[in-house]
C-alpha cells in the first residue's frame, strides 16, 4: 500500500476571539446547567440525569479552556512584543552602525586613522 502524501500545505490555523469563544461557550454550558437543575426529578425519572452532569461537566472544562487560552493568548502577546523589540532594536543598531562606517570610510580617504588604529600602532 502506498504512503499517502498531502498533494498541498495545510492552510494556517484561524485566530480569531478565542478567549472570547471560550467563555461564551463555558457560560454556555453553565445556563444549561442551571436551566435543567428545576427539572432535576423529571430527568431523574426517564434515566436522564447524565444531562444534567454534562452541562456542569461542560462548564468545568470550559474554566480550565479559559485558563489554558487566557495563558496562550499572552504568551503569543508576549513572544510578538519580544519579537518587535528585537526588530527594532537590529534596525536602531544598523542605523547608529552606519554613520560609524562613514565616518571611517572618510577618515581612510582623508590617510587619517581611526582610534582603534592608532591605539594598536
Amino acid at each position: 500500500m502506498a504512503k499517502w502524501t498531502p498533494k498541498h500545505e495545510a492552510p494556517e490555523p484561524l485566530e480569531g476571539p478565542i478567549v472570547a469563544t471560550i467563555t461564551g461557550g463555558t457560560i454556555l454550558w453553565f445556563v444549561l446547567f442551571l436551566v435543567q437543575v428545576p427539572f432535576y426529578g423529571w430527568f431523574d425519572d426517564r434515566d436522564l440525569t447524565w444531562w444534567v452532569w454534562t452541562c456542569l461537566a461542560g462548564a468545568g472544562l470550559g474554566l480550565i479552556g479559559i485558563w489554558y487560552v487566557r495563558g496562550r493568548d499572552a504568551a503569543l502577546k508576549r513572544h510578538a512584543a519580544e519579537e518587535a523589540a528585537a526588530q527594532n532594536a537590529a534596525q536602531s543598531g544598523a542605523q547608529t552602525a552606519a554613520p560609524a562606517a562613514e565616518g571611517t570610510a572618510e577618515q581612510a580617504a582623508d590617510g587619517r586613522q581611526t582610534p582603534a588604529e592608532g591605539a594598536g600602532a
